[in-house]
């Protein structure tokens, strides 16, 4: 298989910018049903995107990662999109902030009242914790 074939076209949207666009020979993130490993002619599929370290392998270069909560993702044969409510570079990530939420989260989930939305704090603990997984 040639080279241009394992390469593919990776676009990451969100509501105020196009994030990332680019090419890849591979595409890792997380999804609802687990982590996805995505290789230029996948089958086509289409995905929710759960909060998580989203790695775009390029050929011959140092891999590229940022953190994604939420969204789809849409796999073509050629081309793999990100539609993410959250994108984020690891140095746009205060780490301070991210810690600060994590302990709320843990806080909140711990002395569970019926008046906490048990869902959300799970939710927001997640995405503290891959900020912080991130910013390192």
């Amino acid at each position: 298989m040639a080279d241009e074939n394992k390469v593919f076209d990776v676009e990451i949207i969100t509501p105020d910018r196009v994030f990332f666009t680019g090419t890849a020979t591979m595409i890792e993130f997380n999804t609802a049903a687990g982590e996805l490993g995505v290789y230029a002619r996948h089958i086509p599929l289409t995905t929710v995107l759960a909060p998580g370290v989203v790695t775009i392998h390029k050929q011959g270069e140092e891999n590229i990662i940022a953190a994604v909560h939420s969204g789809f993702a849409e796999i073509l044969p050629e081309k793999v999109t990100l539609l993410a409510e959250i994108a984020e570079w690891p140095n746009e990530i205060d780490k301070a902030r991210a810690e600060a939420a994590k302990a709320r989260a843990e806080e909140r989930l711990a002395n569970r009242t019926e008046a906490i939305d048990v869902k959300r704090a799970e939710f927001a603990l997640r995405k503290a914790l891959v900020r912080i997984d991130i910013a390192r």
